[in-house]
Parts: C-alpha cells; sequence; structure tokens
C-alpha cells in the first residue's frame, strides 16, 4: 500500500500524516510494506527495504539503483 492507500483506507486524506506516524513508530512493523506514490520505496531506505522485497517475492520494476514496486502486481486492496 501507498501512505495514500493507508489513509483512505482509514478514512483519511492525510497521507503525509501516515508518513509521520511511520517515521516516529513504524520500526516495529514492517515498514518496507507502505510505499510512496508511484511504488518508490521510503527514503534513505532502499537497499534495506529491497532486501526485504527480494526476499519476499515483491514485484519489482527497474535495476537494482534504481527501482520500483510494480504497483499494478502487487497493490494491497481490502
Amino acid at each position: 500500500m501507498t501512505y495514500g492507500d493507508v489513509a483512505a483506507t482509514l478514512g483519511s486524506r492525510g497521507a503525509r500524516a501516515v508518513g509521520q506516524i511511520m517515521a516516529r513508530y513504524g520500526s516495529d512493523v514492517p515498514w518496507w510494506r507502505v510505499i510512496r506514490a508511484g511504488g518508490y520505496p521510503p527514503r534513505g531506505h532502499e537497499s534495506r527495504a529491497r532486501s526485504f522485497y527480494l526476499a519476499e517475492g515483491t514485484p519489482l520494476r527497474g535495476t537494482a539503483d534504481s527501482y520500483r514496486v510494480d504497483l499494478a502486481v502487487a497493490r494491497y486492496r481490502l
């Protein structure tokens, strides 16, 4: 899910608020599963997140240096 997807699921439009909460309290949850719009991993955590994506078989597009999650395949919907 993107930050906006999480916010919409909660009945809000506060994608930035979701990002702030994840930055403060997200270390105990699978933080790499909440991504930026367009499928991009959390800023500053690209290489660490990539290892989780590869281990879980998450569909990726691009190269190892510049990649994103293939949202058309991977996006979670309620």
